[in-house]
């Protein structure tokens, strides 16, 4: 039974997502960097994951690592991203995943700001959503406008 519920959850979501957005979070793909849609964005806001609406990061956080794909020095909780080790294309890295709907965010690395704990979380834009600081309260995130001010 488990799995028919898989397999309707899976179509559901390919109507919800756009193709890249579903590729990218359900079957762990990356989308180019330099070429979507948050990697130069820098308004206040936060980013939820696209599949729950889970709030992932804030735009406090947010850096310009240079890398094309939109970089933070941690996530607004702990407790909102799971790390697992990532051993695909030859590489030792490891993968971030949102805690409440699974999806392949992208990855962390140790060489982000010193000053900021050195961390740098590399998230493709097609696993987010921006939420403006503008319509954070309308949209249900009005508790999360403290930590951007």
């Amino acid at each position: 039974m488990s799995g028919i519920k898989t397999i309707k959850k899976r179509e559901e979501l390919k109507n919800k997502l756009t193709p890249i957005q579903f590729e990218v979070t359900q079957n762990d793909q990356t989308e180019p960097p330099f070429d979507n849609e948050y990697w130069n964005n820098k308004e206040e806001g936060i980013y939820v994951d696209v599949v729950s609406g889970e709030v992932l990061f804030t735009s406090k956080e947010k850096f310009d690592s240079g890398c094309g794909w939109p970089s933070f020095t941690k996530p607004v909780k702990e407790d909102v991203i799971i790390e697992k080790r990532d051993f695909s294309h030859g590489m030792v890295r490891t993968e971030v995943r949102s805690e409440k709907a699974n999806s392949h965010l992208g990855h962390v690395f140790d060489d982000g700001p010193k000053e900021h704990g050195g961390l740098r979380y590399c998230i493709n834009s097609a696993s987010l959503k921006f939420i403006p600081k503008s319509k954070m309260k309308e949209m249900g995130y009005y508790d999360y406008i403290k930590l951007i001010e």
